[in-house]
């Protein structure tokens, strides 16, 4: 699909130069146990899992693959069932046209007991032929059915984060493309915030237009009790060279009456550097997110290794960590989530260990952990996963639950190299 989220490849900082970054990785002992859950095998089963995970009351976790399942080269993604036994089922496999294709994040359940969610492309002819992207609907029967094809218009196209759903029914969510044409964007637009009213209607609550208000978000939105949606982009913002004058990003919130407003603008360097994935809130109303980039670490240059960043409801930002070398974690991509105490986890796409093999010298990638007043401690590090179904490159957040264990996905790694899910449970 065109202009994909930039997640692994963006201008920031190549796969090319974090490999030339020379980082300074060491062994860490995981202060945590890990269990490899269920390991993809490609083709139906689904691959490369890049949704964080969701429970249902009875523990049954879902999630999605951008790939596998039944339809195109590689498969078309799917969205899969793991019960509280480690069995997974995969409940639906995309076909790659009006039903959507490469679902990206998790979905929710819904009032039913079924499933909603995006996918990044598919519902259509549009966006060079590759479709623009759904809203589909999973019955408990495995029924799938479109909610809502984009049209690559002002309606949007590609939403690459889910969607969250109100007291009524209604859905909202956001595009990466699409909304305002021409100008900063271009021909793809700059992206959208949208609302799906339960009847089926879309209404684009914002679009952005690539200037100080932000543009391409590349997460979803989080929805507060008084119905204000809260998110970032990935771009947009302050236009100083730290962000090579296309801006680092924002955090934004749009308030039920439907007035838009920038909570804060990131700067690049020490105060962090393109928010790739949505934001968490706790009960005073702090959010806190991930920057992929920034924070001021020496050992990755000008661009940084990433931090963990809380920004207050006046709109004050607070790095709460900044990741430094390579071996407390590096370029973190995912959003975080928050236990009854106020400790933050997360995970790091890469860093964590020389022993991964198959990353050069950057690392596997990390789940850490982030306390209050700010001390991270790395609870485990993937590392070469060997002829074991380890798991490498966690793209996506954790689902924290009620016992204090951590369950996420990695990207790759496992017996087939389609990832894993997989299970952390601190010591």
């Amino acid at each position: 699909m065109p202009r994909k989220m930039p997640c692994r490849s963006t201008p920031s900082l190549s796969l090319a130069a974090l490999l030339s970054c020379g980082l300074a990785l060491s062994t860490i002992p995981s202060l945590a146990s890990e269990k490899t859950v269920h390991v993809f095998k490609g083709e139906k089963d689904g691959a490369q899992p890049a949704s964080e995970l969701i429970a249902d009351a009875n523990g049954n976790l879902y999630g999605t693959t951008e790939a596998g399942g039944d339809g195109c080269s590689a498969g078309c993604g799917t969205v899969f069932e793991i019960t509280p036994a480690g069995k997974e089922s995969v409940l639906y496999g995309f076909r790659g046209g009006s039903d959507g294709i490469s679902p990206v994040d998790a979905p929710l359940i819904d009032g039913s007991g079924g499933l909603v969610g995006t996918t990044a492309g598919g519902g259509g002819n549009g966006c060079a032929g590759y479709g623009c992207g759904t809203i589909y609907g999973l019955a408990p029967d495995g029924t799938e059915t479109v909610l809502y094809a984009f049209q690559g218009q002002g309606d949007g196209s590609y939403p690459f984060g889910g969607v969250v759903e109100d007291a009524n029914g209604d859905l909202f969510g956001t595009t990466g493309d699409g909304g305002n044409f021409g100008g900063v964007c271009g021909s793809y637009g700059c992206g959208t915030v949208f609302e799906l009213t339960a009847n089926g209607s879309l209404k684009t609550l914002y679009a952005f237009r690539g200037k100080s208000d932000g543009s391409i978000p590349g997460g979803g939105v989080i929805l507060d009790s008084a119905g204000n949606l809260y998110g970032t982009t990935y771009y947009g913002g302050n236009k100083s060279a730290n962000c090579n004058g296309i801006g680092c990003g924002v955090v934004f919130e749009i308030s039920a009456n439907g007035a838009y407003t920038v909570l804060y603008t990131f700067q690049g360097g020490a105060d962090g550097d393109s928010p790739e994935a949505g934001l968490v809130a706790d009960a005073a109303g702090n959010l806190y997110g991930t920057t992929t980039f920034g924070g001021n670490a020496p050992a990755c240059g000008s661009n940084g290794c990433g931090t963990v960043f809380e920004v207050s409801p006046s709109g004050q930002e607070k790095i709460l960590h900044a990741f430094q070398s390579g071996s407390d974690g590096l370029a973190p991509e995912a959003s975080v989530v928050l236990d009854n105490a106020g400790n933050i986890y997360g995970t790091t796409y890469y860093g964590g260990s020389t022993s991964c093999k198959i990353s050069g010298h950057i690392g596997c990638g990390t789940v850490f952990e982030v306390t209050p007043d700010g001390k991270e401690t790395l609870l485990y590090v993937f590392r070469d996963h060997g002829t074991k179904p380890r798991g490498a490159y966690p793209a996506a957040g954790l689902f924290l639950d009620s016992n204090g264990a951590l369950y996420g996905t990695t990207s790759a790694g496992g017996k087939d190299k389609d990832g894993v899910v997989f299970r952390v449970t601190p010591k």
